[in-house]
């Protein structure tokens, strides 16, 4: 990794550390603001492989990086939280858990899903708004559902 990009990216984590930055384009200004010239694309890049996701805190929707999420215990809340905010819906469709997101918020729930404890979950996949869990069986697919529904009512198993 050259150093500008170890920079910007030292950069953009701490930005999003310290302010409520809600879309790219607050990050590309922030960053603007401290010299670095960078194209949306760019930012995309960074936020990605800085595991950045966005959460929904006190109502307004921002970047936040792993390290400020809840850790150990906290991961069934966590999860419980994401899917209460994020999922629509969610379909089985033989071996594969289909959820539905609204736009942009796939990965959030896929990065949950694949932190989460089920071992019914072999891999995830996830497009923008779209998050495909693959199972074992369809037995297996059949109680993930169950579960994941389950989760945001406070019932995690």
């Amino acid at each position: 990794m050259s150093e500008l990009k170890e920079r910007r990216q030292r950069a953009v984590a701490d930005l999003i550390r310290a302010n409520a930055l809600a879309s790219q384009e607050e990050v590309a200004a922030r960053l603007a603001g401290l010299g670095f010239e960078v194209t949306q694309a760019t930012v995309s890049r960074d936020l990605e492989q800085l595991g950045a996701l966005k959460v929904r805190r006190d109502g307004r929707i921002s970047y936040t990086l792993p390290d400020q999420l809840p850790a150990n215990g906290a991961t069934a809340s966590r999860l419980a939280l994401v899917l209460r905010d994020w999922v629509r819906s969610i379909d089985v469709a033989a071996t594969i858990v289909v959820l539905r997101t609204p736009p942009g918020s796939a990965h959030l729930v896929g990065v949950a899903l694949d932190e989460s404890p089920f071992a019914e979950i072999v891999g995830t996949i996830c497009g923008d708004d779209t998050i495909f869990v693959a199972c074992r069986s369809t037995g297996d697919a059949e109680a993930l559902a169950a579960k994941l529904k389950a989760v945001p009512s406070g019932q995690l198993q």
